[in-house]
């Protein structure tokens, strides 16, 4: 009874709020405050306030979440292992020949290939002074 007094009180401030915003002209922050201000009260009318008290004093339910919390733990770990052993089985394994010695060290940077014979080697910014010069720039 006491948390649905507050989330209403809470709704109605939240309303008061977003009136005297839309009174100065602010219409997309009243509006977002509305929404802000009509979750608590729709939280009261489906009966989710009164599920949630139930819930926070019940040791059959935290022990319920404990139970959900251990199965998401397990279910973690068990991905973790399976792509650690993925990727063992990628190194170790298979038909597939290797291209490079267990123990390289990875590629170097690829060279950058020649400029054409008639440019220098610095960057050429022709284009792009073309595309200023036509805008006045």
């Amino acid at each position: 009874m006491l948390a649905e007094t507050i989330c209403s009180a809470v709704s109605v401030a939240g309303l008061g709020i977003a009136a005297v915003m839309a009174y100065r002209k602010r219409f997309l922050s009243a509006a977002r405050i509305t929404a802000y201000a009509l979750v608590p009260l729709g939280l009261v009318m489906t009966g989710a306030v009164d599920w949630i008290v139930n819930t926070a004093f019940s040791p059959v339910a935290w022990a319920g979440f404990g139970v959900l919390g251990a199965a998401w733990l397990l279910f973690l770990s068990t991905r973790a292992v399976e792509r650690r052993r993925g990727e063992r089985k990628e190194i170790t394994g298979g038909a597939e020949r290797r291209t490079v010695a267990p123990g390289a060290s990875a590629p170097s940077r690829a060279v950058a290939a020649k400029p054409p014979a008639g440019k220098s080697s610095g960057e050429d910014f022709s284009d792009i002074e073309a595309i200023l010069k036509k805008h006045g720039i």
